[in-house]
């Protein structure tokens, strides 16, 4: 098992959470792709920005947030975060018509 110190300089070091991992697509310690079809288990660890942030159940788990099991609280389903990611990106993905404002051609 990972000692304390080890845990907390895991966190201290860790960069910042990409797009899948707020969205809780990925892993928060492992980068693990939930939505592989071999993918563990996920559980809630923390938040951010009213967000859940997932992990592995287990040592990745208690890499992030001092238990093997997180929080008690269920993640959304799969597909669920999975939407939810994909409007998040359309909605932040610049549009057709702002591209060209200003493009004389």
């Amino acid at each position: 098992m990972y000692s304390q110190e080890s845990i907390s300089g895991r966190r201290r070091g860790r960069p910042e959470p990409t797009a899948e991992t707020l969205s809780g697509l990925a892993c928060l310690v492992c980068a693990t792709d939930y939505r592989a079809a071999s993918a563990p288990e996920a559980v809630v660890v923390s938040h951010r920005d009213g967000r859940p942030l997932l992990a592995c159940r287990g040592t990745c788990a208690r890499m992030a947030g001092g238990s093997v099991d997180g929080l008690d609280e269920t993640p959304l389903p799969l597909d669920e975060r999975v939407r939810r990611h994909q409007d998040a990106a359309h909605r932040d993905a610049p549009h057709e018509d702002a591209r060209h404002q200003g493009d004389p051609s």
